[in-house]
């Protein structure tokens, strides 16, 4: 017989007896319920009729009170006769009643009145007696019938508990155990289930399987190896050092050009711990470290590496790949091993160095005829010798501001070759936090007049010092007020501001201008960064160096702004003493 029937056979017998039970139960209940009402509604009131009556002939019957009590409850019982020969006493009553009424003094009506009563009374307790026994008898079979169809709903229940969990669990159990085995290679694992069900079927389908995978297996080996030695063939002949490691950080191979760098050998290598091998080699424990100090990320992770390669030091871009897979009929990823891919990236480096090199030249060597422009024009402006027409003057004032728009640039270029050669010099040490803000506050007083843009300060009084390399962060509140002023609409408002935050000192400059849209805000402290479809004229290096020279002096900066209302930039550095 299949499973399937076996389940239907046995919880329909299930369900059919369960139907069965509560049918009888509420059978038996409607009945009891009936046999109750009948001996609450008419016996009852019967009697309870009779003894108002009696109390009534009792308290004298010559009373109007008692008369009228008498009457309403004998007319109550005339309506609710319910016994056989109940309605032939009723009647007599109501006549020795009427014949009473007519003369109280006759103590023979009496005598027959209480009689009437008492008939009644008896045959009303005498169909209680028998409406009880037949109560009984119904709760009686109930009982029975009820027992009956338990006990067999118990029978089948602690049948099917006992024994379709088993004929279920053990096969599945038995196929869990099966498949794990078959999940570790074990192709020659069978089952043997001696059932004409679905897990006899289920059994030979496995069987099935399990000797085609040990077929596939033995034919499929010899491909392994051809593409295993393919794959080792790619990777010895690549440009680039590689180092695979398995999920137990042992190496599974190193290619010639990561054996070339690291000065070892195939079989000093292979298969051996990597922390083995770090311990007796600096480049493998300077590319190996972040896989046992937490610091590897969950993807990749590019750190640039100087080697000394080839008779001269070479650079690479560390790559650590975590090869990360999910195994077959499992949910939950694994770790199968560690790829480190080094990118040989001197020859960009030694470009970089190139352009760095020559921006700082190119710049240095601007700066001087710059400067020397500039005195010229300062000399032409000294009336000793000799006045300047209108058209003079605007021109050598045009020619200023160029002048100092070029100074501008090549600062900021000499600054960054400083940034990008890592040659910044920095000299922290106390410095007066309301003289740095004063004069930029004093560089950008004349920018800010020509706009009509109203510059406030706002430093309490007991900010005296901070600890910072006082020439290049003024040189940052000038950048940032510089920005402010620019960015700003005329007759504007630039709030520069510093205050105490913990052991820090937070400077701030806020403008009131476009702002700066979300898409581009984490973007501005990129080096020749731009906002797409500004006007403002700039390198786009000022923010990059500012952030550059906060950082060197172990602080950092932020900026806060709403496209539309403006922006704030803020930076933070350690209080003086």
């Amino acid at each position: 017989m299949k499973i399937k029937q076996k389940l239907q056979l046995g919880m329909g017998l299930l369900f059919a007896m369960i139907l069965l039970l509560a049918s009888l139960s509420v059978f038996y209940i409607n009945r009891l319920s009936n046999d109750t009402k009948n001996i609450l509604v008419a016996n009852y009131n019967t009697l309870d009729y009779s003894r108002k009556m009696q109390m009534a002939l009792d308290n004298n019957i010559q009373l109007p009170q008692n008369q009228q009590l008498f009457s309403e409850n004998l007319a109550l019982q005339q309506k609710n006769i319910t016994e056989t020969g109940e309605a032939q006493l009723t009647s007599s009553l109501a006549t020795h009643f009427g014949l009473l009424q007519q003369n109280f003094n006759d103590s023979q009506l009496v005598k027959n009145i209480r009689r009437d009563i008492s008939n009644i009374m008896l045959l009303n307790m005498q169909a209680i007696q028998r409406k009880n026994k037949v109560a009984e008898t119904t709760s009686d079979n109930a009982v029975f019938w009820i027992s009956i169809i338990g006990t067999i709903c118990f029978i089948i229940a602690f049948t099917l508990l006992f024994n379709l969990p088993g004929n279920i669990a053990n096969p599945v159990r038995e196929l869990t155990a099966s498949i794990k085995e078959i999940a570790e290679r074990n192709y020659s694992r069978r089952l043997h289930f001696n059932k004409k069900d679905e897990f006899g079927e289920l059994a030979a389908s496995f069987n099935t399987m399990a000797e085609k995978l040990e077929e596939y297996q033995a034919s499929s080996v010899q491909k392994l190896l051809i593409e295993k030695k393919r794959i080792e063939t790619l990777i010895n002949n690549m440009n680039d050092p590689v180092i695979g490691l398995d999920e137990n950080k042992k190496v599974l191979f190193m290619n010639h050009m990561a054996l070339r760098i690291s000065g070892l050998k195939p079989e000093q290598v292979t298969g051996k711990p990597v922390e083995e091998l770090a311990l007796h080699n600096d480049l493998i424990r300077s590319l190996v470290q972040e896989l046992y100090n937490g610091n590897l990320q969950k993807e990749t992770t590019k750190l640039p590496v100087k080697i000394y390669a080839d008779n001269k030091e070479s650079y690479f871009e560390k790559e650590i790949i975590p090869i990360k897979i999910i195994p077959t009929g499992e949910q939950v990823e694994k770790l199968m091993g560690t790829v480190i891919l080094l990118q040989n990236i001197t020859p960009y480096k030694e470009l970089d160095f190139a352009k760095t090199n020559f921006i700082a030249t190119v710049s240095h060597e601007l700066k001087t005829p710059i400067s020397s422009i500039r005195m010229s024009l300062d000399l032409l402006e000294n009336k000793q010798l000799g006045e300047l027409n209108t058209e003079q003057k605007s021109m050598v004032e045009s020619i200023k501001e160029d002048t100092a728009r070029l100074l501008k640039i090549t600062g900021e270029l000499l600054n960054m070759t400083q940034v990008e050669t890592g040659s910044i010099q920095m000299s922290v040490m106390p410095a007066s936090v309301k003289e740095m803000i004063d004069y930029a506050i004093g560089t950008n007083k004349v920018a800010a007049e020509d706009k009509n843009i109203t510059l406030v300060c706002k430093v309490p009084d007991y900010l005296t010092s901070v600890l910072a390399d006082k020439d290049k962060t003024t040189w940052v509140l000038n950048n940032l007020v510089s920005n402010a002023i620019r960015y700003s609409y005329d007759n504007a408002t630039v709030l520069i501001g510093a205050r105490e935050e913990g052991n820090q000192i937070r400077f701030s400059v806020t403008d009131t201008g476009q702002g700066i849209e979300p898409r581009y805000m984490n973007r501005v402290f990129d080096r020749y960064f731009r906002i797409p479809g500004t006007k403002k004229e700039g390198t786009g290096l000022g923010l990059s160096i500012s952030k550059e020279f906060i950082e060197a002096q172990g602080g950092r900066m932020e900026l806060q702004s709403e496209y539309g209302k403006g922006s704030e930039f803020a930076f933070y550095l350690e209080k003086g003493e």
